[in-house]
């Protein structure tokens, strides 16, 4: 009808659900204030007309923009990031089943505090999750000084976490990987890892470090750039030196494709003659020819975990308190690349 509301509305709902326009919008926006089984029959109206509340509108009365902010890093050139992306889906999926979205943002300097500022400035977010995170990184105290929510993926490894954090347990993903090459037979085991200084490289060392010293081995740690070619001519260092090693566990799988291209280049063969475990658990470790054993992360539940930590902390209806520090364990998925 010209002139017309296209669509279902407010009205339409509590005609639907036989309630009052109020109780719709209490449903909505305060269900905690509904008597279960009349929150039921909104929602169930709700579902069926397949009614989508009016954000902006919202936003006007609630004094909030249900819009959570997340900065997003330039990925170096040739190179990717799968395990981010997939984070960035999980908290998109999570956020939109409580009617909040993701805004992307980029930032030129390195802590990108400036930027965080001008959205707070402007009421663009109601709160931010943190990626990619440093040692010692600064945007945590600077928004819990200002009292902002946020929920950080990853820590900061300096002393006690300032708020709230999800991360996955990069130091039991690697042992387990020594653990499961030294149960098949392998003694010599080098670690392929990134320079000192990453939190999360020197998390995952770790963890090598404490298996090698429970099982008794001499640990061969070698360090270099994140990048295939740099993790290409390490791991040929180390095939091509004295008592070169059995078995090569890597601190990512770019490593530790680097790491499968030199065994094959001497004419040895991935998991027979050297076994090779990467960490992440990439789209390309499970292609044919490839073959690679490595430590998968639980990125979905990872962001779904964020989107509660930072919907909680937010004052959302509905969202039980899910605690305030969550490692998760990561889990060894058995390629080829580890033959027995």
């Amino acid at each position: 009808m010209a002139g017309g509301q296209h669509g279902p509305t407010l009205a339409s709902v509590a005609a639907a659900a036989g309630v009052s326009r109020q109780t719709v919008s209490n449903v909505l926006n305060a269900p905690d204030r509904v008597a279960p089984d009349t929150r039921a029959r909104v929602e169930a109206a709700i579902k069926a007309l397949n009614y989508r509340p009016h954000r902006v509108a919202r936003s006007l009365r609630t004094q909030a923009s249900r819009m959570l902010g997340y900065r997003v890093r330039p990925t170096p050139p040739g190179e990717l990031n799968p395990v981010l992306d997939r984070f960035v889906h999980a908290v998109t999926d999570a956020a939109a089943e409580h009617g909040f979205h993701l805004l992307l943002f980029t930032a030129d300097d390195d802590d990108g505090l400036a930027q965080y500022a001008e959205l707070l400035g402007q009421r663009a977010v109601d709160g931010f999750i943190l990626a990619d995170t440093v040692v010692g990184d600064p945007r945590h105290r600077w928004l819990a000084e200002r009292d902002v929510p946020f929920v950080s993926f990853g820590r900061t490894w300096q002393g006690e976490e300032v708020g709230p954090w999800v991360d996955v347990d990069g130091a039991t993903g690697t042992a387990e990987a020594v653990e499961h090459v030294y149960a098949l037979g392998h003694r010599r085991i080098a670690y392929l890892g990134w320079p000192e200084g990453s939190g999360v490289g020197d998390d995952r060392l770790s963890g090598y470090q404490a298996a090698c010293q429970r099982l008794g081995l001499t640990p061969r740690v070698v360090r270099a750039e994140q990048g295939m070619a740099p993790g290409h001519a390490r791991a040929a260092e180390l095939l091509d030196g004295p008592e070169p090693p059995t078995a090569i566990v890597c601190v990512s799988d770019v490593f530790a494709y680097g790491a499968l291209r030199a065994i094959a280049e001497r004419g040895l063969r991935p998991g027979h003659d050297v076994a090779v475990v990467g960490f992440d658990d990439t789209p390309a470790a499970g292609l044919p020819g490839i073959e690679l054993t490595s430590v998968a992360q639980p990125i979905e539940q990872a962001g779904r975990t964020a989107v509660r930590v930072l919907l909680h902390a937010l004052g959302v209806p509905g969202v039980p308190d899910p605690g305030r520090a969550h490692l998760l364990r990561p889990t060894l998925t058995v390629r080829a690349s580890t033959s027995p």
